[in-house]
């Protein structure tokens, strides 16, 4: 019988990519919440697993040598995962460095500027009009490079749903924060409506959503972006 993976995680795009793929692959897994707003990604024995102090990360009891493989970095489980189930990678050379490329694509750039324009927009305690502008510009970019590849294929790495998809998603459903109307966007509208209605994405997004709290308190505020992040650490 397979054994549960150890999933350390918390309701964000990053962690979503990986209870999707979990979900997905229909793997059994056991999940520890990591709330960055208090604190516990500094805690030893997170960091034990995820030097890097951020989440998600994962522990497999069921490793490849058949001992525990333990692994931080959403793509680099995302990657885990197709390699371990041998599912939502493609099998042929060009395929799947196609796949690879649109993952790259989010763990570059989707990811880090969509949460800067989050950050700038919704989380900063000062507006900053050029730091707004610049991260809300760059979010209405990244999404005109979505839109061209998604008029020409359903998914990203072409005619296959993908962890290219998985990464990417969980980043769009904030859309409104980041300045963006997906009605200008169609294409990317008609693949987010695909992916949002897959039940296991329905799933997964559920994972501890029921913890989030509807407000950042100042002590959140100094994990996630302050001075917490860096004393004594």
């Amino acid at each position: 019988m397979t054994q549960p993976i150890d999933l350390y995680t918390w309701p964000t795009p990053n962690g979503h990519k990986v209870h999707i793929m979990l979900e997905e692959c229909a793997l059994p897994y056991t999940v520890h919440p990591i709330d960055i707003g208090a604190g516990d990604q500094f805690k030893p024995a997170f960091l034990k697993i995820s030097p890097n102090n951020k989440m998600p990360a994962i522990v497999d009891p069921d490793g490849p040598d058949g001992e525990p493989m333990p692994l931080f970095e959403s793509g680099a489980i995302l990657l885990y995962l197709a390699g371990k189930t041998g599912r939502f990678l493609p099998a042929d050379v060009r395929g799947k460095y196609v796949a690879l490329q649109w993952l790259m694509f989010q763990m570059g750039g989707v990811g880090p500027m969509l949460g800067q324009a989050h950050h700038f927009r919704i989380y900063a305690p000062e507006k900053i009009e050029y730091a707004i502008n610049r991260y809300t510009n760059e979010a209405k970019r990244l999404y005109g490079v979505m839109e061209r590849r998604l008029a020409q294929v359903p998914y990203f790495a072409g005619t296959d749903y993908t962890i290219a998809d998985m990464a990417i998603f969980p980043w769009t459903r904030s859309h409104a924060n980041q300045g963006i109307d997906l009605a200008e966007f169609p294409s990317v509208k008609r693949w987010y409506d695909a992916i949002d209605a897959r039940p296991a994405v329905q799933r997964a997004v559920k994972v501890l959503a029921d913890r989030r709290k509807p407000q950042m308190s100042e002590k959140d505020r100094e994990n996630l972006f302050g001075k917490g992040q860096y004393g004594g650490r």
